[in-house]
């Protein structure tokens, strides 16, 4: 009979925020190129290199779980880097583009919470300690991400889009 049960659980979800990790990763720097604001194209560059060390961390909690690292696609992710790209192509040259990329860029590490949570609390049930602080670092991480962003759309972003409305 098939593995179920929370171990399998747990593996699925890993793969899936394996695979959006990785898509995360090829988005950004179209992102960064379309960004207008030199703060939030340092802020997607940063993401860049935080997303690295997070693709390492997963890779990690692949080996103490005794499976290897593998992506399943992850239709959310797909969806969310999707509308970013939309916003791209749609406010190419507005004032409002940053704020739109913000708002896509926070979609992103929304999922990513939400993900890295959810992780964290079945790996703390499975016992997997090592899981956990790997996944707690991640999860610091992307918060600490989605409020600069806030306040990077708090400090101008926002303004200019409103400004030229």
């Amino acid at each position: 009979m098939a593995e179920k049960g929370l171990n399998k659980l747990f593996h699925e979800t890993l793969k899936d925020i394996y695979y959006a990790e990785r898509k995360i990763l090829k988005s950004l720097p179209k992102m960064m190129r379309g960004a207008e604001s030199p703060k939030l194209k340092a802020a997607f560059e940063k993401h860049r290199e935080e997303t690295e060390g997070q693709i390492e961390r997963l890779q990690k909690i692949f080996e103490i779980i005794g499976k290897r690292p593998q992506g399943k696609t992850c239709d959310a992710i797909e969806g969310i880097i999707a509308e970013g790209e939309e916003m791209l192509e749609e406010f190419k040259g507005d004032p409002a583009l940053d704020a739109g990329l913000l708002a896509a860029a926070q979609a992103v590490e929304h999922y990513e919470i939400t993900r890295y949570g959810t992780l964290k609390r079945w790996a703390q049930v499975l016992g997997h300690a090592e899981a956990v602080k790997l996944l707690d670092e991640t999860l610091k991480e992307e918060t600490k991400t989605d409020q600069d962003l806030t306040k990077l759309a708090d400090e101008a972003a926002n303004d200019k889009a409103l400004k030229a409305a």
